[in-house]
């Protein structure tokens, strides 16, 4: 899976990921840091890849409806800490299927998965 992980996620997740099999990076990476949530979503979709973020700009399902894009994860912890946001993403990413997200729209909180679909 393609994977672009978004400015307020740790970049050593790009590793992990890597690790597990995806095609990983950051906003950073692409100079996109401290852009509009507008450009980096037409950047991250111009080049096909499914956003990580923790971003609630982008938890409009409305204006991101599953269908209309590569897929979206928003993660929302009640304590989103450098080592709680690798541990979680980690460990969706390895239990989960996350190839058929291609497309969706997922909340993933500290307890719960949810996914919309098309």
């Amino acid at each position: 899976m393609k994977i672009k992980l978004d400015e307020n996620l740790p970049a050593s997740l790009v590793g992990i990921l890597s690790k597990l099999g995806h095609d990983s990076d950051t906003v950073p990476s692409e100079n996109l840091a401290g852009e509009s949530d507008g450009q980096v979503w037409q950047a991250v979709q111009r080049a096909g890849r499914f956003l990580v973020t923790q971003d609630l700009d982008f938890s409009d399902i409305r204006r991101y409806r599953p269908g209309t894009h590569h897929g979206l994860l928003l993660v929302r912890l009640h304590a989103p800490g450098r080592n709680a946001l690798v541990m979680r993403v980690q460990s969706v990413f390895e239990s989960e299927d996350v190839t058929q997200w291609e497309s969706c729209f997922v909340v993933v909180t500290d307890h719960k998965i949810r996914i919309r679909r098309s």
